[in-house]
């Protein structure tokens, strides 16, 4: 099954997205590229794309696990080229998990799974960048 979406000019540099799930949302180029920064910027969405892919595997696995955390956060950064067209060729995904007496050994098995098996965004940017991983824990 494929998925649709349909993405109508808004004007000016303003893009309203559908999304299967969800009504819509906007992307907006910078003020340095004549927008007016009122909607997301596309290849920053794909980052969020992948952390979302990403977290709803982790999450789904370390619940399958039993294994609780207080609280999860990612930060993925990307580096562009600098010739057009630009694209990320390197990707880090920064894990971050809180709480008391974590098992590293059970969310590292939920992460190592998400990268290298479940999130297909994951096996996407693989296909044109370098994607780096890391995983901290944060006991209390």
């Amino acid at each position: 099954m494929a998925d649709k979406v349909t993405t109508q000019w808004k004007g000016n540099m303003v893009f309203e997205s559908d999304n299967p799930r969800w009504s819509s949302i906007m992307m907006d180029a910078s003020k340095d590229f004549g927008g007016t920064d009122s909607g997301m910027a596309p290849k920053a969405m794909m980052l969020s794309s992948l952390a979302g892919c990403s977290g709803l595997d982790v999450v789904s696995v370390l619940n399958k696990m039993k294994v609780t955390i207080d609280d999860f956060k990612m930060i993925v950064e990307g580096e562009l080229t600098d010739e057009h067209p630009k694209y990320y060729h390197t990707v880090s995904v920064a894990y971050h998990f809180y709480g008391e007496h974590l098992n590293e050994g059970k969310i590292k098995k939920a992460v190592d799974l998400s990268v290298e098996k479940y999130c297909g965004v994951m096996e996407m940017f693989r296909q044109f960048a370098t994607v780096k991983i890391a995983v901290h824990y944060h006991n209390k």
